[in-house]
């Protein structure tokens, strides 16, 4: 994910190679919540689970597997699409690994605090604190439009 203009002065100057040190070093190019694969298309149902192609099985949204389902191979394109009626079809998306801090404070680069997520996993981890950000926003600009109008 892309740094905030206003928070870049937080973190260290040597962020991209600590990063990478997380994503493919600790990580090893996988996620570290659900396992998907950095730079892989992977297939999923919208749901969180998706098809993992290294141990040919499906997996849910914390990267266990899901034996309820048949190998990808076995399905027919129409009983994916009825696999759960209440999904989207399935779509195939690209993997894109960042690095997230856990507490939500950049300043804190301790490696237990950094984790190589997914944007899937990065959206659901960051979720509250952007619910949090755009309260505050919303907050500040009321308060400013209310100094200004009689």
């Amino acid at each position: 994910m892309p740094i905030a203009p206003e928070h870049r002065w937080l973190y260290p100057i040597d962020w991209p190679e600590l990063s990478k040190l997380i994503r493919f070093r600790r990580a090893k190019g996988r996620c570290e919540h659900c396992q998907r694969p950095h730079g892989r298309d992977v297939i999923h149902l919208g749901n969180g689970t998706w098809w993992d192609e290294d141990s040919a099985a499906w997996r849910d949204g914390k990267g266990r597997r899901v034996r309820a389902l048949a190998p990808l191979g076995d399905l027919l394109p129409i009983q994916l699409m009825l696999i759960d009626i209440d999904s989207p079809p399935p779509r195939v998306t690209r993997v894109v690994l960042a690095t997230a801090h856990l507490n939500h404070d950049p300043g804190d680069n301790r490696p237990r605090n950094l984790a190589a997520l997914c944007q899937r996993c990065h959206m659901i981890h960051d979720a509250a604190e952007h619910r949090r950000r755009r309260w505050l926003n919303r907050y500040r600009l009321r308060a400013i439009r209310d100094l200004f109008t009689l």
